[in-house]
């Protein structure tokens, strides 16, 4: 990354522990919540995977076509499952989609990038990818961020109105604490590896 081997890693350690939590999830609940647990498993691996400083690990050039490929089938899926109209499926296709454009853009041969090396030091030729879809995707996460933090904020504060949280399933326990409502401490920890994720994606983004 920008920031040197370091933010390399820690990034992707928060990813990997983010896609092994996702991964223990496809044990339990619905078949809906084990497929959206799949699906978030196989993006932080990915995204881990992505991260990993070019200096302990060039990755082989095919890796980038399999990246595109398994990335491109899983944007497929996210659409057909949007049909309804579902909030996470269309996240996941936007997800999908900036992880098959991040793959295009760090192959070798790449305008900009220098294969793997496009997520490690900066690229001595200068961004790699279209400036204006980068753009968009770098708002859309950061827009994605704020709205998770807010949803992560105990109700009532200034910051979780500002992004978007909300006082649903949120109670004040008589000690002054704050307890959770019917979705209990699982939701939001889940919720937490999702605002992970999308920070590591904003990070990522950031080094095209």
């Amino acid at each position: 990354m920008h920031g040197g081997a370091l933010a390399g890693w820690l990034l992707m350690a928060l990813c990997a522990v983010s896609g092994a939590y996702c991964l223990l999830r496809t044990r339990t609940g619905t078949p809906q919540e084990r497929r959206t647990a799949r699906g978030e498993a196989l993006m932080g691996f990915g995204m881990a995977a992505m991260a990993l400083p070019a200096a302990v690990l060039t990755l082989p050039e095919w890796s980038w076509a399999v990246y595109g490929a398994v990335f491109g089938a899983a944007a497929l899926r996210a659409l057909w499952a949007a049909r309804g109209g579902a909030h996470h499926h269309l996240h996941h296709l936007v997800g999908s989609l900036a992880m098959v454009y991040m793959a295009v853009t760090m192959a070798p041969g790449a305008a900009g990038a220098g294969g793997h090396a496009g997520h490690g030091a900066a690229a001595a030729g200068g961004a790699g990818g279209v400036p204006l879809l980068t753009g968009v995707l770098l708002v859309y996460y950061a827009l994605y961020v704020l709205r998770s933090a807010g949803h992560l904020i105990p109700a009532g504060t200034g910051v979780a109105s500002f992004a978007g949280g909300s006082a649903e399933g949120v109670v004040r326990g008589g000690g002054g604490g704050v307890v959770s409502g019917a979705a209990g401490g699982g939701a939001e920890l889940t919720m937490a590896c999702r605002l992970t994720m999308g920070i590591a994606m904003f990070a990522m983004l950031l080094t095209l």
